[in-house]
């Protein structure tokens, strides 16, 4: 038995691996498309309001990646999207302590305006992408997906 052990650990290891395919290209040619695919318009049907995020990846990232719809209460995302919004005003006020090509627009959110569901969950992932990708703490909060 205890021979059988390793053994099946290693047809495990060997079952598990797979080959990728390292010769990968990506097709520039077209740069409006790309901007286009990495656009993400926010706006909601109850209101006036609009966001337009244009991050590269962030929408495969929110379609693959993120919680779903739903899974936060509005309440839960405007509490975390106050914060995250400060965190982010004040760096974009301080550029020569953060990179200001990191914090380029100051982001306007008044916390007694009711945004509806989609635009703070979507700020929200946004600012999760974000600390992610670009290795930033924007509060106290772990990003977690």
């Amino acid at each position: 038995m205890k021979k059988i052990i390793p053994f099946i650990i290693i047809l495990i290891l060997i079952a598990s691996c797979k080959s990728y395919n390292t010769n990968q290209t990506i097709n520039n040619e077209n740069e409006n498309s790309l901007i286009q695919s990495d656009t993400v318009s926010i706006s909601s049907a109850e209101n006036d309001y609009e966001i337009i995020i244009i991050e590269p990846g962030f929408n495969a990232w929110l379609a693959g990646t993120a919680r779903p719809e739903g899974y936060y209460t509005q309440e839960w995302l405007e509490t975390r999207n106050e914060v995250l919004v400060q965190a982010w005003n004040q760096r974009n006020l301080q550029p020569m302590s953060y990179d200001p090509d990191l914090y380029e627009l100051r982001i306007d959110y008044d916390t007694r305006t009711d945004y509806g569901y989609e635009i703070n969950y979507k700020l929200y992932n946004y600012f999760v992408y974000f600390q992610i990708k670009y290795k930033q703490r924007l509060s106290s909060f772990t990003p977690r997906i």
